[in-house]
């Protein structure tokens, strides 16, 4: 076959590597006539064959990859991606020929960019293929996967400190950050790499844990996992590993002489070995004594009737030492129930008045409708009801016992509240008298509330005993149940509830860690409860635990954050209990403290819950208008945090709050405007699009990011704005806002419409704080606490309730129908229909718990 020289105008060749070329080819010259090339037989017969294929290739950060192709004999030859044929444009291509053969060689690279790959990450992984052509046919390469290279900051397992002794094996853990490629580990010891090639004594198992087989004192040290990929290196958290020594006995000396005690004696010595590294000494005596034989003994001991007559005076002195502290027992013990039994029926037959909550006003746009009144019509179903006849009893003193006139509560730091004079307790009719601001200022006063906001808006407080009641701060979803019980009777505690505000206490996080709820105080810190409250409150997670590592934390008394709870893996003999639904998390704690979830993305699918808000100017006498995009978390404090900011600023809600799940893909979030009627207004930003950084958003470092568009009217007198207004993640999901209203017309402010205000009453004392009277609660849970044959128990109310979830928790506590029964009251207080409860126990078959319903007309 004829061959042209055309394709080859670019290659170099050597004089002598024509000639041969030429000759081989049967090149022809006469006269005038045109040059004609023709291949050797044996070319046309071959396909062509790779000399180099491309290679998979990991992209590091945001330099771009080369991935090279080379083929021979080839006369194209281009790469494809993911199914598609690259452009030609960017193919680099370079023809050569093998001396050997004098083939053509083909040569093409392509440049893969961070870019390219993000645009299908998560569907499927990126590949590329060469492909080459020769006269005889084409030949595919091999698949190159190109992948972005990362190492996550965070270990999934760290090792942890031991204590061992000598000889003992060691085992230390490490789960290395998720990466690509995955990270290789080695073990440090002091900063020192560990070789288990060197040192038998060390063995690294396939899953990356170290094991030291027998414990040497010289394996005292500081261990630290290290995980490395070509993006990073990380190391853990040191543990320290400390190998002790436990001591042994000598043996025993010989008996000594017989002395003038007539005692002989024989000792050892903690020698063999001796104690080190913090090893326990030895047990035992190491001095060991004998009475001697009268033969022995050099002296002539007391007669029996010396020793008879001192063993009665010691007895009968040890009868009345013993007599005297019985009778101050006993005397005590009668005191203190007589003063007890007084204080708690003072109580219960003063009574307590119910606090009535206003219902909350109508607003156009809730966020989530969580608020209406906390009674519904049909609540008079239960028919036992308490004396509410009496005044109101409120406590406001000291944190102490009340039959303990000089006790303290006692704290890390003293008590929280100064004692009344004279060690009196005042019982006030009707509400507290002390002022809220006054409380604050007291509390945010102390030691170990430095933190604690005056913010009076957000924090309620309230006086309870054993009857329990509840703490709400309005508008936050923020709210505290105290159960009946969960005081201990006999005791009057004072109890705050306070958000707080980042700018006031900023939580640490690191790596994909995100805060999920507000930030909340409840205390004092350290009262002693017998029974675990309920603290509900808001999260923005997107509740699928198989996407989350979510945490509880709490702040110690340092100050420091430590993590006291992992969602999902609950002990039931620890202090904290969560039941996570759709937008609420319920916790049931046994202590007070400052509380937090945090949660970390176990990939990217994880999300968070954005809550959307638009807010412009009330008034505009410009011709510049702005409009404020608020992308928030999904919780009710921030959102009123948001309302009362911008009613400050005289700022108006212009439409529906939308819901964005903001995914844990790195990817930034792009708000941008458009269809405006070019005629009238015009938007005054430079850019397509304005953005906000991912990791603004995902690490919470900010409450309320917003981005604010202004735009002009090119005329006083329009006062009609229409457009569109579009915020999405990028390669993620988005939300579109449709706005179509009168600048001028509307000039109401944010609480005037929009505002929904809470005003129900922030605290609660006894029964009014519950839909279950205190009476009937009792005769439930003694009804459904005994175990029955069938299930008719409390496992079926469970059941009944959706609940069943939680069995393993409500079956560790002493009375498992009253742990469910706050979970309920929790849950319904606002918004609950008693008659559903009363239903289930029907469908129980539990007459006896006196529950049955009421019509209206027999009200």
């Amino acid at each position: 076959m004829p061959l042209l020289l055309g394709p080859f105008v670019r290659c170099r060749f050597s004089a002598t590597l024509l000639v041969l070329w030429l000759v081989f080819a049967g090149f022809t010259c006469t006269g005038s006539e045109h040059a004609t090339a023709t291949l050797p037989a044996a070319f046309n017969d071959l396909l062509p064959h790779f000399l180099v294929e491309p290679e998979d290739e990991f992209i590091v950060k945001n330099k771009p990859v080369t991935l090279t192709c080379r083929s021979t004999p080839a006369t194209q030859i281009y790469f494809k991606c993911n199914g598609e044929w690259v452009h030609q444009d960017d193919h680099l291509i370079e023809r050569t020929i093998d001396p050997a053969t004098a083939l053509p060689i083909m040569q093409v690279t392509i440049d893969i960019t961070r870019q390219q790959v993000e645009k299908i990450f998560g569907l499927d992984e990126y590949w590329c293929q060469c492909v080459a052509w020769s006269t005889t046919g084409t030949q595919k390469s091999q698949k190159a996967y190109i992948r972005i290279a990362y190492l996550r900051k965070n270990f999934e397992e760290e090792p942890q400190g031991k204590e061992v002794a000598l000889d003992q094996e060691v085992l230390l853990r490490c789960h290395p950050p998720e990466g690509v490629p995955q990270a290789e580990v080695e073990w440090q010891r002091n900063e020192d790499v560990i070789n288990p090639g060197n040192d038998l004594n060390f063995f690294i198992t396939t899953d990356h844990n170290l094991v030291i087989k027998k414990a040497r004192l010289a394996d005292t040290g500081n261990y630290t996992c290290v995980a490395k990929n070509i993006v990073a290196r990380r190391k853990s958290t040191s543990a320290t590993v400390l190998v002790y020594v436990d001591g042994g006995w000598s043996e025993w000396s010989k008996w000594s002489a017989c002395g003038a005690d007539c005692s002989m004696w024989r000792s050892r010595e903690c020698t063999q070995p001796s104690p080190g590294t913090g090893g326990k000494d030895c047990q035992g005596l190491d001095l060991q004594s004998l009475n001697c034989t009268s033969e022995q003994c050099p002296q002539t001991v007391s007669g029996a009737e010396d020793v008879a007559l001192y063993v009665g005076m010691v007895a009968v002195a040890l009868c009345l030492t013993l007599l005297l502290i019985v009778v101050v027992l006993v005397y005590r013990r009668k005191k203190e129930d007589l003063d007890s039994d007084v204080a708690d029926s003072s109580i219960l037959t003063t009574g307590f008045q119910p606090m009535g909550i206003k219902p909350s006003k109508p607003g156009v746009w809730a966020p989530r409708p969580r608020r209406p009144p906390p009674h519904s019509k049909n609540s008079h179903l239960l028919t036992i009801q308490p004396d509410l006849t009496t005044t109101t009893t409120s406590y406001q003193g000291t944190l102490r016992s009340r039959h303990d006139a000089t006790g303290k509560f006692s704290m890390t730091n003293g008590p929280l509240l100064d004692p009344l004079p004279n060690g009196s307790h005042t019982l006030h009719n009707g509400k507290l008298k002390s002022d809220p601001a006054e409380f604050v200022s007291r509390l945010s006063n102390q030691t170990y509330f430095k933190t604690l906001p005056r913010d009076v808006a957000n924090t309620s407080y309230g006086t309870f005993n054993f009857l329990g009641g509840r703490l709400t701060i309005p508008s936050t979803g923020i709210s505290l149940l105290i159960p009946p019980e969960a005081i201990p009777r006999g005791k009057i505690y004072e109890i705050y509830l306070t958000v707080q505000r980042k700018e006031d206490l900023r939580l640490p996080l690191a790596g994909c860690q995100t805060l999920l709820s507000p930030v909340v105080s409840c205390g004092p810190p350290g009262v002693v409860l017998s029974r675990p409250v309920i603290l509900s409150m808001d999260h923005c997670s997107d509740a699928c635990l198989d996407n989350w590592a979510v945490r509880l934390k709490k702040q110690n008394y340092e100050g420091t954050w430590e993590d006291v709870l992992l969602m999902g893996e609950e002990l039931v003999s620890e202090p904290y209990y969560c039941q996570l639904e759709a937008e609420t998390c319920r916790l049931f704690s046994e202590q007070l403290g400052t509380l937090a979830l945090v949660g970390e993305s176990l990939h990217m699918g994880a999300a968070k819950r954005l809550r959307l808000v638009l807010f412009s100017d009330a008034y505009c006498s410009t011709l510049e208008y702005n409009i404020r995009v608020y992308c928030m978390d999904d919780t009710q404090d921030v959102f009123k945090e948001v309302m009362q900011m911008e009613r400050q600023l005289g700022g108006r809600l212009i439409d529906e709050p939308h819901i964005l799940l903001f995914k844990d893909s790195y990817h930034n979030l792009r708000l941008s405007i458009h269809d405006m009627p070019q005629a009238h207004w015009r938007s005054k930003l430079l850019a397509g699009y304005q953005e906000i950084p991912f990791y603004h958003i995902w690490n919470g470092s900010q409450r309320y990011l917003h981005c604010t568009f202004t735009l002009e009217r090119l005329s006083l007198s329009t006062c009609e704005l229409t457009c569109q207004l579009c915020v999405w993640q990028v390669e993620g999901e988005g939300q579109s806002f449709s706005l179509d209203f009168n600048i001028a017309k509307d000039t109401r402010a944010v609480d005037a419409e929009f505002l929904l205000m809470d005003s129900s009453a922030t605290a609660l004392a006894g029964p009014s704080a519950f839909q279950i009277p205190y009476l009937i609660r009792q005769k439930i849970c003694s009804s459904l606490d005994a175990p029955c044959p069938n299930g008719a128990d409390w496992r079926m109310l469970a059941q009944r309730l959706k609940l069943e979830r939680h069995m393993r928790f409500f079956a560790s506590k002493a009375s498992p129908t009253s742990v469910i029964l706050d979970l309920w009251e929790a849950q319904h207080f606002y918004s609950g229909n008693i008659n559903q409860l009363a239903t289930v126990m029907a469908d129980i078959g539990k007459q006896e718990a006196m529950i049955f319903l009421v019509s209206d007309g027999e009200c």
